[in-house]
């Protein structure tokens, strides 16, 4: 590794992104680990994580399809607000335009279970489900996505501003890990490309 000039790459202490301690209710687990769909837009996953910038943090709310693994939604913010992910969810619905009954899947934080989130759900036909409490595993690959990204990318974000690495996350999101990155559950394809293979729109 000394020759080549290759280092390895530390995970660093965790941020806490999920405030789940609030008064508004939580919905029942209905996907219960169950990561797979049999057509695109049955199952949506969301989360939100935090990335270090030079100028302080940014939070990043994404929204993925589990039938192909591609990330339909996303949005960049300096604050984690319920204005965030509802922004990541509306880019999800008019890119893909889901029929009526589709799960979205989340943790407990503020962000998904307040009125306003539930409310966005309910207008478009969308059912909320959750993880429980503290459990990462119910939201896995989320959380798979947000350590690839954090893995895979060479740039150090802790030195680059804020609006450098907002634009370092869209490439890697919608260039490399949409539309180039091999996916085992896909077969070994790209979202893209695995969604074209089954003759769905990408």
């Amino acid at each position: 590794m000394r020759l080549a000039g290759v280092s390895v790459k530390k995970k660093r202490k965790c941020k806490v992104t999920t405030q789940s301690n609030h008064r508004y209710p939580v919905s029942p687990n209905l996907v219960r680990r169950n990561f797979q769909a049999d057509k695109p837009n049955t199952v949506w996953v969301s989360d939100i994580t935090y990335i270090k910038t030079l100028e302080g943090w940014l939070y990043l709310a994404i929204v993925l399809d589990l039938y192909s693994r591609k990330v339909v939604g996303w949005s960049l913010a300096r604050r984690m607000t319920i204005a965030m992910v509802k922004q990541a969810l509306m880019m999800a619905i008019g890119r893909r335009q889901p029929e009526p009954g589709l799960i979205h899947h989340s943790d407990q934080g503020i962000q998904y279970a307040c009125d306003e989130y539930r409310q966005l759900l309910r207008s478009y036909g969308i059912v909320s489900s959750m993880s429980r409490s503290g459990n990462c595993l119910d939201n896995a690959v989320a959380e798979r996505f947000f350590r690839t990204l954090k893995t895979e990318k060479s740039n150090d974000w802790r030195s680059m501003s804020a609006e450098e690495v907002k634009l370092d996350v869209v490439d890697f999101i919608e260039m490399f890990y949409n539309g180039e990155r091999l996916n085992s559950f896909t077969g070994y394809l790209s979202p893209n490309n695995y969604e074209k293979t089954q003759n769905n729109l990408v």
